[in-house]
């Protein structure tokens, strides 16, 4: 029995991305996704394959807050983009 390789995550902390916030199910009649932008401070979990469609990352806004958002809703940005976003 030979054992794959583990997964790596396509963020890492220190990123600079942009996307759409998630809104768990149990929030979603009082919050609403939105459009942020910022460094990844935190990856989640979700690398394994298993549940990868539920691979979150926390993102540092420019406010100072943090916000949750799933893998396949953020993109990187170039870094020369990280003046004008962060």
């Amino acid at each position: 029995m030979t054992m794959a390789s583990p997964r790596r995550p396509p963020y890492s902390a220190g990123d600079l991305v942009t996307g759409v916030t998630h809104v768990p199910p149990e929030r979603r009649g009082r919050e609403l996704p939105m459009q942020v932008s910022g460094r990844i401070v935190q990856v989640g979990s979700g690398w394994a394959g298993v549940d990868a469609d539920k691979a979150y990352v926390w993102i540092r806004l420019a406010s100072g807050r943090e916000a949750l958002a799933l893998v396949k809703d953020i993109q990187k940005l170039p870094e020369q983009d990280a003046r004008h976003r962060t």
